[in-house]
């Protein structure tokens, strides 16, 4: 082989060294900060935006275009064209794992509220509000933190898929015997023996609250500035 030929050989074998960094890297990024929310293909566009992913993509397709320069085979050249491509693929193929490996670690089918060492009356508080919404089957996934105290409970929830909120808990409430007393299409309050829970959607998931039936909703002008934006908190 010519000195060119070697070079070339070379380069292709960094760049797919760089490839396959590059898909384990991107596996662990989303798998700490992807969007459980998204699809595959937002995910994979995300980080390449937002991650080492696009940096680790333009150092694969600066060894690629190199390499395909000074190849002189045309086997070499069809490598420095599938290498970037491969990755890409390769990007694409792992997110759905890694974004399903962060909703295992990272989010609960259901809301929690009691936390353990909680002073009374919040613990008191943190179980009735738990009893609540361990009445009600949920829709979506949960996340750890929240708001709590003698004011309710609120948590928050993304969607893996598409699925219409209120619509899951307009049939939900009644079935575990609430009442349904506010359904204004943007949130529905349900009430139960003294308790109270709201729901309201948000983009890419909802959010959830159930304390007693005095109280407002979301911790909205004690803990939360009223008025505020609920959903912001989601992401």
């Amino acid at each position: 082989m010519t000195g060119r030929a070697v070079a070339a050989a070379v380069l292709l074998v960094i760049g797919a060294g760089l490839a396959l960094l590059a898909v384990l890297a991107h596996y662990e990024f989303m798998r700490i900060y992807g969007d459980v929310s998204g699809t595959a293909l937002e995910g994979l566009t995300w980080g390449l935006t937002a991650g080492p992913s696009g940096l680790a993509l333009g150092l694969v397709a600066v060894a690629a275009i190199i390499g395909f320069m000074l190849s002189t085979r045309r086997w070499m050249r069809l490598t420095a064209v599938a290498i970037p491509v491969l990755m890409l693929i390769g990007m694409f193929a792992v997110t759905p794992a890694a974004l399903g490996q962060k909703m295992e670690k990272q989010f609960v089918s259901a809301p929690q509220c009691v936390t353990e060492g909680t002073d009374e009356p919040m613990a008191s508080a943190d179980r009735e509000s738990q009893q609540a919404f361990d009445s009600i089957s949920h829709i979506g996934h949960f996340r750890g933190g929240g708001i709590g105290g003698v004011g309710g409970c609120t948590r928050w929830f993304v969607l893996s898929g598409d699925g219409d909120v209120l619509q899951h808990y307009r049939a939900a409430l009644p079935a575990a015997g609430w009442e349904v007393v506010k359904d204004d299409g943007r949130h529905l309050r349900a009430q139960r023996d003294g308790l109270a829970f709201e729901a309201m959607p948000c983009p890419g998931g909802g959010v959830v609250w159930a304390g007693s039936e005095e109280d407002r909703a979301f911790g909205q002008g004690t803990v939360m500035p009223a008025g505020s934006d609920i959903c912001a908190a989601l992401h």
